[in-house]
Protein backbone atom coordinates (compact mmCIF):
# COMPACT_ATOMS: atom_id res chain seq x y z
CA UNK A 1 0.00 0.00 0.00
CA UNK A 2 1.30 3.30 -0.73
CA UNK A 3 0.29 6.74 0.74
CA UNK A 4 0.86 10.21 0.85
CA UNK A 5 3.21 11.38 2.75
CA UNK A 6 1.60 14.16 4.38
CA UNK A 7 3.39 16.95 7.21
CA UNK A 8 1.65 19.86 9.13
CA UNK A 9 3.16 22.14 10.72
CA UNK A 10 2.21 24.26 13.81
CA UNK A 11 4.75 26.76 15.91
CA UNK A 12 7.44 24.11 17.08
CA UNK A 13 5.36 21.04 16.26
CA UNK A 14 5.09 18.77 13.14
CA UNK A 15 3.39 15.93 12.66
CA UNK A 16 4.25 13.76 9.58
CA UNK A 17 3.24 10.18 8.35
CA UNK A 18 6.89 9.54 6.44
CA UNK A 19 8.02 6.95 8.35
CA UNK A 20 11.78 7.21 7.38
CA UNK A 21 11.22 10.51 10.05
CA UNK A 22 10.30 7.95 12.82
CA UNK A 23 12.32 7.30 15.74
CA UNK A 24 11.40 4.08 16.22
CA UNK A 25 12.97 2.76 19.24
CA UNK A 26 10.79 6.00 20.95
CA UNK A 27 8.07 4.55 19.44
CA UNK A 28 8.19 1.24 20.36
CA UNK A 29 9.10 2.63 24.06
CA UNK A 30 5.91 4.88 23.85
CA UNK A 31 3.70 1.46 23.15
CA UNK A 32 5.38 -0.90 24.75
CA UNK A 33 4.71 0.98 27.55
CA UNK A 34 0.58 1.32 27.29
CA UNK A 35 -2.33 -0.75 28.85
CA UNK A 36 -3.41 -1.87 25.20
CA UNK A 37 0.34 -3.07 24.26
CA UNK A 38 2.21 -3.68 27.07
CA UNK A 39 5.88 -4.93 26.61
CA UNK A 40 5.47 -5.35 22.88
CA UNK A 41 8.48 -7.15 21.19
CA UNK A 42 9.97 -4.23 19.25
CA UNK A 43 10.14 -6.88 15.98
CA UNK A 44 6.04 -6.64 16.33
CA UNK A 45 6.13 -3.41 16.76
CA UNK A 46 8.21 -2.57 13.37
CA UNK A 47 5.70 -5.19 11.80
CA UNK A 48 2.90 -3.08 12.68
CA UNK A 49 4.40 0.31 11.70
CA UNK A 50 5.07 -1.38 8.07
CA UNK A 51 1.73 -2.49 7.73
CA UNK A 52 0.18 0.89 8.43
CA UNK A 53 -0.19 4.75 8.13
CA UNK A 54 1.67 6.47 11.07
CA UNK A 55 1.92 9.74 12.03
CA UNK A 56 4.46 11.09 14.57
CA UNK A 57 4.08 14.11 16.92
CA UNK A 58 7.44 16.31 16.67
CA UNK A 59 8.59 19.20 18.69
CA UNK A 60 11.97 20.14 16.88
CA UNK A 61 13.49 17.18 15.71
CA UNK A 62 12.37 14.83 18.79
CA UNK A 63 9.66 12.60 18.52
CA UNK A 64 6.61 13.87 21.33
CA UNK A 65 3.62 11.20 19.62
CA UNK A 66 2.81 8.82 17.53
CA UNK A 67 -0.47 6.74 16.33
CA UNK A 68 -1.17 4.50 13.40
CA UNK A 69 -4.25 4.19 11.21
CA UNK A 70 -4.67 0.98 9.87
CA UNK A 71 -6.63 0.96 6.01
CA UNK A 72 -7.63 -0.25 2.86
CA UNK A 73 -7.75 3.90 2.04
CA UNK A 74 -11.13 3.28 0.59
CA UNK A 75 -13.98 1.72 2.63
CA UNK A 76 -12.50 0.72 6.28
CA UNK A 77 -9.67 2.51 8.62
CA UNK A 78 -8.80 1.05 12.44
CA UNK A 79 -7.30 3.74 14.56
CA UNK A 80 -4.59 2.75 17.47
CA UNK A 81 -1.44 3.68 19.24
CA UNK A 82 -2.48 7.02 19.63
CA UNK A 83 0.17 8.17 22.49
CA UNK A 84 1.46 11.52 23.32
CA UNK A 85 4.16 11.88 25.67
CA UNK A 86 3.47 12.77 29.18
CA UNK A 87 5.36 15.88 29.06
CA UNK A 88 3.98 16.96 26.27
CA UNK A 89 0.23 16.18 27.44
CA UNK A 90 -2.38 19.21 28.37
CA UNK A 91 -0.98 21.61 25.45
CA UNK A 92 -3.77 20.66 22.87
CA UNK A 93 -1.80 17.92 20.68
CA UNK A 94 -4.01 14.81 20.37
CA UNK A 95 -6.53 16.71 19.26
CA UNK A 96 -4.45 18.09 16.77
CA UNK A 97 -3.16 15.02 15.77
CA UNK A 98 -6.91 13.59 15.22
CA UNK A 99 -7.63 16.40 13.01
CA UNK A 100 -4.72 15.59 11.39
CA UNK A 101 -5.55 11.97 10.76
CA UNK A 102 -9.10 12.83 9.60
CA UNK A 103 -7.74 15.23 7.20
CA UNK A 104 -5.19 13.10 5.58
CA UNK A 105 -6.28 12.55 1.75
CA UNK A 106 -5.76 9.14 1.94
CA UNK A 107 -8.21 8.41 4.50
CA UNK A 108 -11.80 10.27 2.92
CA UNK A 109 -14.88 9.29 2.22
CA UNK A 110 -14.41 5.85 4.18
CA UNK A 111 -17.58 4.06 5.12
CA UNK A 112 -15.95 2.98 8.53
CA UNK A 113 -13.81 4.01 11.29
CA UNK A 114 -12.93 1.42 14.16
CA UNK A 115 -11.38 2.43 17.56
CA UNK A 116 -10.76 0.91 20.96
CA UNK A 117 -10.61 3.11 24.07
CA UNK A 118 -10.80 2.12 27.82
CA UNK A 119 -9.86 6.11 28.73
CA UNK A 120 -10.15 8.70 25.79
CA UNK A 121 -13.78 8.49 24.81
CA UNK A 122 -14.62 12.19 24.87
CA UNK A 123 -12.01 13.04 22.68
CA UNK A 124 -12.74 10.40 20.18
CA UNK A 125 -16.30 11.75 20.39
CA UNK A 126 -15.42 15.36 19.41
CA UNK A 127 -13.93 13.62 15.90
CA UNK A 128 -17.53 11.64 15.16
CA UNK A 129 -16.76 8.31 17.03
CA UNK A 130 -19.37 6.90 18.88
CA UNK A 131 -20.40 3.76 20.78
CA UNK A 132 -21.74 0.93 18.63
CA UNK A 133 -25.17 1.50 17.70
CA UNK A 134 -25.74 -2.56 16.94
CA UNK A 135 -23.30 -4.30 19.12
CA UNK A 136 -24.45 -7.18 18.69
CA UNK A 137 -23.20 -7.47 14.53
CA UNK A 138 -19.47 -7.19 15.86
CA UNK A 139 -17.16 -10.31 17.29
CA UNK A 140 -13.49 -10.29 18.02
CA UNK A 141 -10.75 -12.58 18.56
CA UNK A 142 -8.63 -11.08 21.24
CA UNK A 143 -5.82 -12.83 23.10
CA UNK A 144 -4.82 -11.04 26.71
CA UNK A 145 -1.52 -9.71 27.59
CA UNK A 146 -0.04 -11.62 24.37
CA UNK A 147 2.59 -9.55 25.08
CA UNK A 148 3.84 -10.60 28.75
CA UNK A 149 6.12 -13.02 29.52
CA UNK A 150 4.45 -16.17 31.99
CA UNK A 151 5.72 -15.96 35.25
CA UNK A 152 8.00 -19.51 35.60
Amino acid sequence: MSTSITTWQRDAYLISTDQARLDLATAHRFIAGTYWAKDIPFDTFLRSVRGAICFGVYHEAALVGFARVISDCATIAYLGDVYIDPAYRGQGLSKWLMECISAHPDLQGLRRWMLLTSDAHELYRQYGFTDLAKPSLWMEKAVANLYQKSAE
